[in-house]
């Protein structure tokens, strides 16, 4: 039987626009043809009614969108359809009134974030002018003209210094999961010294020091100096490879002591030192003067002569502890060495939950089988995970033209393709730790081994 066609319908429905039967017949006639003339008729005749389900408004809404911008538009447009309020800040703009058009944009953007036109933010920004609102501001009277520009440069001093040494948030060992054991040891040995200055005093016990962190790479030792630095109230210098390394002769030494020079007049300071291998290597390893040099300033900064750290903290983190120096590790240097595991299924609970908290869920994410599933995982590889589940969701959102939140589906499907980074770096460490264990260093390591089986 061949289908009724859409202008018999119309017909009809103009005839008996109560009923609703007809109506939804007739909107999706409209939809599957993608006839924007037809459907806005129809609106006309059945009003917002017609557009009960949300589903259905967005798409009705979205055709008309890509194929008219007329004042009739603008009329019929619903104020809780994010398709209607992208229309209207169309036409607002195309009129001129680029704060009203910029309200709606915004307006639309927070009820549908899948309908985000960067085009369309550059051009309420003032970024960039469109060619026909250029040629409409070029037929205005000369004193109604708008400036046109294709960019909008407002870097100031400030952004300069922003995007040199990006502000970072700071944070408290509430934001990072798991890792309780070594938070209780940074907790008694660093933050309570630098929080109780007067009583460390009365019995001469002096704060700061050294800690090095060690483990697999993507288990939180980055985060965990971060908030040590947070938990304490102190400055935070993050101290990277490129900051101290020079390649004219005597020139990383000199940056390495204006580094700690910088630390000891703002104390209480956290100086942090990632990947410290890279200039705390073992010296009988170097090949070159300069090296083992760098390796000897870098002890006389930590506890030399003439050197007063109190309240100083240093810290520092790498993957290959076997490859730093072993006067590193003499009291009053990096006198805590502390071991920094991959997360258990308790701490990978607490991490997944961090992760995908204050993102859009469908409510039914369960957390404890990922985490169950996921063994072996560092919050590195469960971030990647989340991250990689987000990305299907985003895709799903812009096929459907609709926020679609992120589903267990979505995880699931995420957790087929991930795999676990600390395995390797496990392997690594066990051979160190059975045959290279001086005086106990990695202790820690092989009871992490025996606890799960890797010993």
């Amino acid at each position: 039987m061949p289908e009724t066609p859409l202008e018999d319908l119309l017909a009809a429905f103009a005839a008996s626009p109560q009923n609703s039967a007809l109506g939804a017949l007739v909107l999706k006639a409209c939809l599957n043809a993608a006839d924007p003339d037809a459907l806005l008729r129809a609106l006309e005749l059945g009003g917002e009614t017609l557009l009960a389900e949300p589903a259905q408004r967005d798409a009705a809404w979205r055709l008309l969108l890509q194929h008219r911008r007329d004042a009739e538009v603008a009329r019929l447009a619903p104020a809780n359809s994010a398709a209607a309020l992208l229309a209207r800040s169309r036409l607002s703009l195309e009129d001129g009134r680029r704060d009203e058009a910029r309200a709606l944009y915004q307006q639309a953007i927070a009820l549908n974030p899948a309908l985000e036109d960067a085009a369309l933010a550059n051009e309420l920004a003032g970024k960039v002018i469109s060619l026909a609102h250029a040629r409409r501001q070029q037929d205005a009277a000369p004193g109604n003209r708008l400036q046109t520009s294709v960019a909008n440069d407002d870097t100031d001093a400030e952004d300069v210094v922003r995007l040199l040494q990006p502000a970072q948030e700071r944070i408290a060992f509430a934001d990072v999961g798991g890792l309780d054991e070594v938070k209780q040891q940074i907790r008694r040995r660093i933050i309570t010294p630098f929080l109780k200055p007067s009583l460390f005093e009365r019995f001469k016990r002096r704060s700061g020091g050294g800690i090095l962190l060690y483990g697999p790479p993507g288990c939180g030792k980055t985060l965990l100096a971060r908030a040590t630095a947070g938990e304490c109230g102190a400055r935070f210098y993050n101290v990277a490879i490129t900051d101290v390394l020079d390649m004219y002769i005597g020139e990383s030494e000199r940056k390495l002591h204006a580094i700690f020079e910088q630390a000891r007049r703002t104390a209480p300071s956290v100086v942090f030192f990632d990947e410290v291998e890279a200039i705390g290597g073992k010296r009988q390893h170097s090949r070159e003067a300069g090296s083992a040099k760098l390796v000897s300033q870098f002890l006389t900064e930590l506890d030399g002569f003439g050197q007063n750290n109190q309240g100083v903290l240093i810290l520092g983190a790498t993957n290959v502890p076997w490859a730093v120096d072993s006067a590193f590790r003499r009291p009053g240097r990096f006198d805590r060495v502390l071991f920094v595991p991959p997360p258990d299924e308790p701490a990978r609970r607490a991490i997944l939950d961090l992760l995908l908290r204050e993102r859009p869920l469908d409510g039914a994410i369960d957390a404890a089988e990922l985490a169950r599933l996921s063994s072996g995982h560092s919050g590195a590889d469960l971030r990647h995970l989340v991250e990689s589940a987000i990305d299907e969701a985003i895709d799903d959102s812009i096929a459907q033209g609709r926020e679609v939140p992120l589903s267990m589906a979505h995880l699931r499907t995420a957790l087929k393709d991930s795999r676990a980074t600390t395995l390797e770096w496990l392997t690594t460490a066990r051979n160190h730790a059975r045959y290279a264990n001086q005086g106990g260093q990695y202790d820690e390591v092989l009871e992490f081994l025996k606890r799960h089986g890797g010993g």
